[in-house]
């Protein structure tokens, strides 16, 4: 009996067995071994897709592992690998943006982690993010981006490092500038492991 391989997709040929007594396979392409059927959940085909919906609908690492049935160390070792896999995005030349930063933190209040990001104005679609401490080298891994792209006007809040990142010229803190990345703000505190600011 041949299946196809769960990491590239190519044809596995039978290779002996688990210790367990379940059948093992052997992809032809990649060579990884694997079984059609695993007890343990993590290994399941779907188990991905399942962890980003969760984690979309706002679910905490906790409540998540506790309905996929699998330990709080694996899942965050699943989303540490499908953070890894996301694409940066294309950014289009000569755009209106709005740059906004979220402080939030992992395990205990002292570790703060900032989480930089600039907004598309017309698309409000996000181009460019960053985490890390709340320090210059943080922003400028997001403004150099926009730099390059040769943005038009770059809209941020009256946070004093932006003065000494952004040119005069393109510059703008204007009320009303950072509306529509405001409002994403909201959406994203709604996640359960962001709204801790």
């Amino acid at each position: 009996m041949k299946i196809k391989c769960n990491f590239c997709n190519g044809t596995c040929i039978k290779n002996g067995f688990q210790s367990n007594g379940i059948q093992r396979y052997k992809c032809c392409v990649c060579q990884k071994r694997q079984q059609i059927d695993y007890r343990y959940n993590a290994y399941k085909r779907d188990i991905n897709q399942e962890i980003v919906l969760f984690t979309k609908e706002g679910l905490g690492i906790r409540s998540t592992a506790r309905i996929l049935k699998i330990s709080t160390t694996t899942l965050l070792k699943r989303i540490v690998s499908i953070a890894r896999k996301i694409n940066r995005p294309v950014i289009s030349r000569g755009k209106t943006y709005e740059v906004d930063e979220m402080c939030t933190y992992m395990k205990h209040k002292r570790n703060c982690i900032w989480l930089v990001y600039a907004l598309e104005r017309d698309s409000k679609n996000v181009v460019s993010f960053n985490v890390g401490k709340r320090n210059n080298k943080t922003l400028s891994r997001v403004l150099d981006t926009l730099k390059l792209s040769e943005a038009k006007k770059i809209f941020t809040d009256r946070l004093k490092n932006y003065r000494y990142l952004i040119d005069e010229k393109l510059h703008s803190v204007k009320r009303f500038g950072t509306n529509h990345i405001e409002r994403k703000n909201l959406t994203l505190t709604a996640l359960a492991r962001a709204s801790r600011s």
